[in-house]
């Protein structure tokens, strides 16, 4: 029994997850239940393992995306479509608690791993379909690469300048679909926990995205016209913008009510008149002026610093921002101040990554397992489930394992 003064264990500790995994979508959803503290075992290809191990070689040799996307796992390298390795598959299945999958429309089913299938084999076990766009209707077979379900579903029509539609900077398909499926098995478990039941879960990357896309997508069906692209700046709120400084950053400025604009125009703009000149005292005025607004707010800006804008800004209680680019977010003071970077391990030596974001005070920090080789569990994994030393080498010989 846990006294009031123990430290809480992970929330998922003793928990098996099986990840027959490729690329962002289930392999992020599986690194957050793998940092709660479930044990999670990715089963890859013997040739060359999951294909985002070369999709670049940015982390000191290793795959970003596979970094960020695999740490605390195990790795299985097991060739699925021999009898013997998908029996392997099979005997851990039987003893987990989740089996999550990403493998193209029908691929799954064609083996007998689907949600459904395995489901209605193991009554306690969770099974994930991750798919492109559902398991039916006209796009059920297409290809689902995040880019692709970027357009599908609209964001990239949102996205980027009036001019020039653009995908977003990350594969928010992917990580819309990765956390909608963590979510749903965290569901299912408090329902499992309940009923004895656990029981299939379906996540496509249209429907997750679909879901982000809440506000232009309302805006669209009830309105008529879909929001216009506008950069960084904002479609209905003047001024919202990145405004050039006099030493070449950019500090983005958000004025949310006609108090703040008074604010603005009085101890930033320097000209108190304009908070109640008709011309600017409203939104809806500083919108229908948005260049002159726009104007005025970059020549006052353009003359100071990024630090100097800043503190004029703070001072003044405007909302802002510093514009960063990927290598100062890196540093950035605030992800210091709070302590909230640690090192991994890698068959590379430790590399630097951020905690998770969900925090547990009292249960002690997210568990932050190293990054796998390709196949680096597999024997061990191979005599846990009672293989012999001559067995395993026997699927070695054969090509099954790797």
């Amino acid at each position: 029994m846990i006294g009031p003064m123990d430290p809480l264990p992970f929330p998922l500790t003793g928990l098996t997850v099986i990840a027959l995994e490729q690329a962002v979508a289930a392999p992020f959803a599986t690194r957050q239940l793998a940092d709660l503290g479930a044990r999670v075992i990715k089963v890859e290809r013997v040739d060359g393992g999951d294909f985002a191990r070369a999709y670049d070689t940015a982390a000191n040799g290793l795959a970003s995306h596979f970094v960020w996307c695999n740490r605390g796992k195990e790795s299985l390298a097991v060739d699925v479509k021999d009898p013997r390795g998908l029996g392997i598959v099979r005997r851990l299945i039987a003893d987990a608690d989740v089996f999550v999958q990403n493998l193209a429309q029908g691929s799954a089913a064609r083996l007998g791993l689907d949600a459904a299938t395995l489901c209605a084999a193991h009554p306690r076990l969770i099974a994930v379909d991750i798919s492109g766009y559902g398991p039916s209707g006209p796009y059920a077979d297409k290809r689902a690469y995040d880019m692709l379900v970027q357009c599908e579903a609209g964001l990239v029509s949102v996205t980027g300048t009036p001019e020039l539609p653009v995908k977003a900077g990350v594969p928010a398909a992917d990580i819309a679909a990765a956390m909608y499926a963590f979510s749903g098995v965290l569901a299912a478990l408090v329902r499992r926990g309940v009923t004895g039941r656990g029981g299939p879960v379906e996540v496509s990357m249209l429907d997750a995205l679909a879901e982000w896309m809440g506000h232009p997508l309302h805006h669209a069906m009830h309105d008529g016209t879909p929001p216009a692209r506008t950069g960084l700046a904002h479609a209905v709120i003047v001024p919202y913008d990145a405004y050039a400084t006099a030493d070449g950053g950019r500090v983005l400025v958000s004025v949310q009510n006609d108090r703040e604009w008074r604010r603005l125009a009085e101890q930033v703009l320097g000209r108190p008149e304009l908070g109640s000149d008709p011309a600017y005292a409203t939104n809806a005025a500083r919108v229908g002026n948005r260049e002159r607004t726009d104007a005025l707010v970059s020549q006052a800006l353009g003359a100071l610093g990024v630090d100097e804008a800043l503190a004029r800004l703070e001072g003044a209680g405007i909302a802002c921002a510093r514009l960063r680019d990927v290598r100062e977010v890196a540093e950035h003071p605030q992800f210091a101040a709070r302590d909230r970077w640690r090192e991994v391990g890698s068959p590379v030596g430790p590399l630097r990554a951020l905690l998770p974001p969900i925090t547990l005070p009292g249960g002690g920090e997210a568990r932050m397992g190293a990054v796998p080789a390709l196949g680096e569990h597999t024997e061990a994994l191979l005599s846990a489930v009672g293989m012999t030393g001559e067995e395993i080498a026997a699927l070695r010989r054969d090509g099954v394992i790797a």
